[in-house]
């Protein structure tokens, strides 16, 4: 008698077991995931920037926004790191002193974000002094802004 008590105690474990198993497998199955139920679109979805988002910044350089996507995702595929206002602001950097120093471009600042320097860094590589490579910055700063607040007007 030990032997079948034993032997149906284990059966109904085993039974119990895969019972258990199969409903939250189920369940899982029809759970929605939470993007689905809001509605909304999850940020993973949207980490890959379209060719509207240069528009504003597009116009200042004078190029276009497809453009600007395409030379985006060609920079993006050689340095993953590289973010897009990473890649906005050494376009922007190169158009405003590109003139005044011709080692500054927007492949040169690429490549030095893709070496893992920072943008400041980068200029001063290229021969700005730590106080012009900040001023710098901040006037591409200001110039993505304003070309961005333009656009939306």
């Amino acid at each position: 008698m030990k032997r079948t008590t034993s032997l149906t105690i284990s059966t109904a474990l085993v039974c119990g077991l895969a019972l258990a198993a199969s409903a939250a497998a189920a369940q899982k199955a029809q759970a929605p995931t939470a993007h689905h139920r809001t509605g909304q679109t999850s940020t993973t979805h949207m980490s890959k920037p379209t060719g509207s988002s240069f528009r504003g910044v597009a116009k200042k350089l004078d190029t276009t926004p497809e453009a600007m996507q395409t030379a985006y995702s060609a920079a993006k595929a050689a340095n993953p790191k590289l973010t897009h206002g990473q890649f906005i602001a050494a376009n922007m950097l190169a158009h405003n002193l590109g003139d005044k120093n011709s080692s500054i471009t927007t492949d040169a600042i690429l490549d030095g974000l893709k070496s893992g320097k920072s943008i400041g860094q980068t200029l001063q590589g290229l021969g700005l002094s730590a106080t012009d490579a900040k001023a710098a910055e901040r006037q591409a700063d200001k110039d993505v802004r304003a070309a961005n607040q333009k656009q939306k007007s």
